[in-house]
């Protein structure tokens, strides 16, 4: 019975390992990577005639994987006169992007350009798509851009220092540049100074520091511009200047601008002539060079340049317009003097009423004026049309100073000055230098006390306002008063 039972076991367990054996399945090989595919959207449509910058779309996919990074590239083509047959005429390499859309600015030289552009997907295992998606387009011809260089003009006069400062900050261009394509941009402008690189960037106005000039700053200089356009084109002549670049001398000490006008009140009804005023200017300021504004105009900048101080008098009444020195251009060509280390004294009969001529005062300049942000004047009045001032009150080392009642005998002055501009309010680094005097008796002692004069102490430069016209005062006290202003500018 035992060894029945024995027997039977044994079969069994061959039984079963047999069976096990005969049941295993082979397995079939495992699948073939696969390579992603690609595809482009249909904008713009395949064959359409576009603009030569064009923006495409695409996307991938991968069955057993995901896309890594695409590659695309394209291929232009020309005809020769009529023929028929397109002809390769420019390709790029394939370029890398992760992203899923570019734009291309296509080589459009030719009046119609034929454009074949390809992108593959790349996936995790580094396959690449065998048949990269294709776009058939068709460009119109584009332009590079034109520039222009707007300042400083050619053969222009530049005032300059040789290092920066707060009021100069290097020599200032300003430039346009336009497509010639309706449907093209700028994308980019570039300026250089003699022979030295190329500087891009997205402003048309800058200042140029002194070191990009090729040495010796002071001289001839040639600025250059140019631009590119949305499809990469470079204007390929660009714009230019040559300008003479001048680093002031100051070799000489002073030049008074004579702007008064001895055709206008009161000169006219006094006879007072043009030389009369000039001998008067020569006796306050001795050795000083003149330069007449009515037969001249404005000095240029390189004449300036010379100079340590520019004296400007504007003596008579202007009745029916501003003195001339309130001209924007005339103020641009002084106020590049000052930039490089100038120095101004100004006077005359209303002289800042000529900077606010058509406002009613009391008057309050604005930031942005040049009485405002170089004299540093915030505030002004005026006294009334009868002649009341008699003298100024010298502040600190001053000396005060009397009108000359004989050279204002008639009415409305009654040897009195008239219409005298009283500063109210100033900026930081500015002194009162003479305060208004008229008699005991006047009736206008709301202007008694009040400054008529004032100086500006500048990192750069000084400059000096007299709220009078100074041919009226007593030569003597002139005298004295122009070699006080001279001291305390450093310049006698």
């Amino acid at each position: 019975m035992n060894r029945l039972l024995n027997i039977c076991v044994t079969a069994a367990a061959l039984a079963l390992a047999l069976t096990s054996v005969t049941c295993e399945r082979p397995t079939a090989p495992p699948n073939a990577n696969q390579p992603p595919q690609t595809r482009l959207a249909n904008i713009p449509p395949d064959g359409s005639t576009v603009f030569a910058l064009v923006a495409l779309h695409w996307d991938g996919g991968d069955y057993d994987g995901y896309i890594v990074r695409y590659q695309y590239r394209y291929f232009t083509y020309h005809r020769a006169g009529l023929s028929p047959t397109w002809t390769l005429f420019d390709s790029t390499a394939w370029k890398d992007t992760t992203g899923t859309t570019v734009t291309i600015p296509f080589n459009s030289t030719d009046s119609l350009n034929k454009q074949i552009f390809y992108v593959r997907s790349i996936d995790n295992d580094g396959n690449v798509d065998p048949n990269p998606a294709q776009k058939l387009l068709y460009t119109t011809r584009t332009a590079p851009p034109i520039t222009t260089l707007l300042f400083p003009v050619k053969n222009a006069a530049v005032l300059a220092t040789q290092q920066i400062t707060d009021w100069w900050g290097g020599v200032q261009i300003a430039f346009a540049a336009h497509d010639q394509a309706k449907e093209g941009g700028i994308s980019q402008y570039a300026w250089s100074v003699d022979t030295g690189p190329w500087h891009w960037l997205n402003d048309t106005s800058l200042f140029i520091p002194p070191s990009a000039f090729a040495a010796p700053l002071n001289g001839t200089h040639t600025i250059r511009v140019t631009s590119r356009n949305t499809t990469n084109l470079v204007d390929p002549v660009g714009d230019s200047s040559v300008v003479n670049v001048i680093v002031p001398s100051f070799a000489k000490k002073v030049l008074i601008i004579h702007e008064t006008d001895e055709y206008n009140l009161p000169f006219v009804t006094l006879g007072v002539t043009t030389a009369q005023v000039d001998s008067f200017y020569a006796q306050v300021f001795p050795g000083a060079d003149v330069w007449n504004f009515k037969a001249k105009g404005m000095p240029p900048r390189d004449v300036l340049a010379n100079y340590r101080l520019l004296v400007w008098h504007a003596d008579d009444v202007p009745v029916s317009k501003p003195h001339k020195i309130s001209d924007a251009t005339n103020i641009a060509i002084f106020t590049d003097y000052l930039k490089v280390g100038g120095k101004f004294l100004m006077s005359g009969w209303r002289i800042l009423k000529s900077f606010a001529y058509t406002s009613n005062f009391p008057h309050a300049f604005p930031p942005g004026t040049f009485v405002h942000d170089y004299l540093h004047i915030y505030a002004v009045d005026e006294s009334d049309v009868e002649g009341d001032l008699i003298g100024g009150e010298g502040k600190g080392t001053f000396s005060s100073f009397r009108v000359d009642s004989t050279k204002l005998p008639m009415f409305p002055y009654s040897g009195k000055l008239s219409w005298v501009n009283l500063v109210t309010k100033t900026a930081g680094f500015t002194e009162g230098l003479y305060n208004y005097v008229n008699r005991d008796d006047s009736q206008y002692p709301m202007y008694r006390g009040r400054a008529i004069a004032v100086r500006y102490y500048g990192t750069v430069y000084d400059a000096v306002v007299l709220g009078f016209p100074m041919y009226f005062i007593n030569t003597g006290d002139a005298k004295v008063m122009a070699q006080q202003i001279l001291q305390s500018l450093n310049v006698n």
